[in-house]
């Protein structure tokens, strides 16, 4: 099933219709069913004036929530870049044949690392993991041979640095599949459905313009939210800034 949230321009318009939607159903309800009484307009008001601070307090903690996701992500990108940086110096620690071949090996390993930022395309995706893992295998397996060959404080150093490499890129997934939760979303929906009844409920005419401004003002909201929290599909991504510019610095060296 296709997520929306994935998809940020496609959840910003089905937001905008949705609470359109909404706000209009309101208004039909209070014209046909059950008009509201000027005697009842400032208890109504009370609460249509809570439930919207409710609604901008969750879109507060919300964005905010999107906004650390955001920055958790930026930093786990200049952690790979500075392991795998630093294990490609460490690499002088080994014998010279098994330095070259670590040292290339990290080298392609850093262009999957880029790729993995830049790409959309999830049948791409899949490859770039699988060839992520396999060069993972092979860069762990050159390491450990010679570690156990040679039990020294030395090569425990390559050792150490070569796990950093491969936690790192671990701790770079958590922060990608680390999203606003579904029920948080749900709340959201809930609470600003709820809020453009009530606009649409309270309007004295038809044609309020609160009816449009609010819908409009949510919807961007959710918008930007969704792009900030979507790492992969939306326009404010993280980019391998770190990462490209040590691949010119291997590649130049």
């Amino acid at each position: 099933m296709i997520n929306p949230v994935n998809y940020p321009p496609v959840f910003f318009a089905t937001s905008l219709l949705v609470l359109w939607f909404s706000a209009k159903l309101g208004a039909l309800f209070s014209r046909r069913l059950r008009p509201l009484k000027e005697e009842n307009r400032e208890d109504f008001s009370v609460v249509q004036a809570a439930i919207l601070t409710l609604l901008g307090l969750l879109i507060g903690f919300t964005f905010s929530m999107a906004v650390s996701r955001y920055d958790q992500r930026k930093n786990y990108e200049e952690a790979e870049a500075n392991a795998i940086g630093t294990e490609y110096v460490r690499a002088d620690l080994l014998p010279a044949s098994d330095a070259a071949r670590v040292r290339g090996l990290l080298k392609n390993y850093l262009d999957q690392r880029i790729r993995f930022y830049e790409i959309r395309n999830e049948r791409e995706l899949e490859q770039i993991n699988a060839s992520t893992a396999q060069i993972q295998a092979e860069l762990w397996s050159t390491v450990q041979i010679r570690a156990t060959a040679l039990p020294t404080p030395v090569m425990a150093l390559a050792v150490s640095g070569m796990n950093d490499v491969l936690n790192s890129q671990g701790y770079t997934q958590f922060a990608w599949w680390n999203r606003i939760p579904v029920a948080a979303w749900g709340l959201l929906a809930v609470i600003s459905i709820t809020c453009n009844l009530l606009i649409g409920y309270g309007a004295r005419r038809l044609g309020s313009v609160l009816s449009v401004v609010l819908p409009l003002a949510v919807s961007i909201s959710f918008f930007l939210i969704a792009d900030i929290d979507s790492p992969r599909r939306g326009l404010i991504r993280v980019h391998p800034t770190n990462l490209i510019s040590l691949s010119q610095s291997l590649h130049g060296h």
